[in-house]
């Protein structure tokens, strides 16, 4: 796994048992745990699990999951690049960033600095991530990340107890 530098001042690293605070703040959100592995409600053993799931993901190959750190190294969110579809020639992003740190520019400058690696050092040739259409902040990342909108996809992702349609973005290899 590497360390990854991201504009504004954020670096991006590998998860650590440090982190744990990060997962408590991330289970208390409304919507994180319902999109992500992040446990909730949660517990010292659980977030000690969650953690070495995403020590495991690069071991298994499926993928690469950071940890977002401001400039003063404060772990405030997670990117990962999700390599389900690699064989055929594309992965997905996702990313969250904790209530406390949102409107800092963690997300734009983690998804940037993520999305820069797999384009340019992984040679992959497209990147897709999706977002429910409410969700403006995530919406804006992705834009200023780089990604275009393809279309809705409706009814795409099961998200609590209900099926919800998502904005499908991808970015290019050659679109870097």
């Amino acid at each position: 796994m590497p360390e990854l530098t991201a504009d504004g001042g954020f670096t991006l690293r590998p998860w650590r048992l440090s982190d744990l605070p990060l997962v408590l703040e991330a289970s208390e959100d409304d919507y994180i745990p319902l999109i992500t592995t992040v446990p909730s409600p949660y517990s010292e053993p659980a977030g000690v699990a969650f953690i070495e799931r995403q020590w495991g993901r690069a071991t298994t190959r499926a993928g690469y999951t950071f940890v977002i750190v401001t400039s003063d190294g404060r772990p405030v969110g997670q990117v990962g690049l999700w390599l389900r579809d690699l064989e055929q020639g594309r992965v997905s992003l996702g990313y969250w960033v904790v209530k406390s740190a949102r409107g800092q520019g963690a997300a734009v400058a983690a998804v940037g600095a993520v999305a820069g690696w797999a384009l340019r050092d992984l040679r992959i040739p497209r990147l897709e991530l999706w977002v429910e259409p409410w969700n403006t902040a995530s919406v804006r990342t992705a834009e200023r990340a780089g990604f275009r909108q393809e279309g809705l996809l409706r009814g795409w992702q099961q998200v609590g107890d209900e099926r919800r349609d998502m904005f499908m973005y991808s970015l290019l290899n050659d679109e870097l």
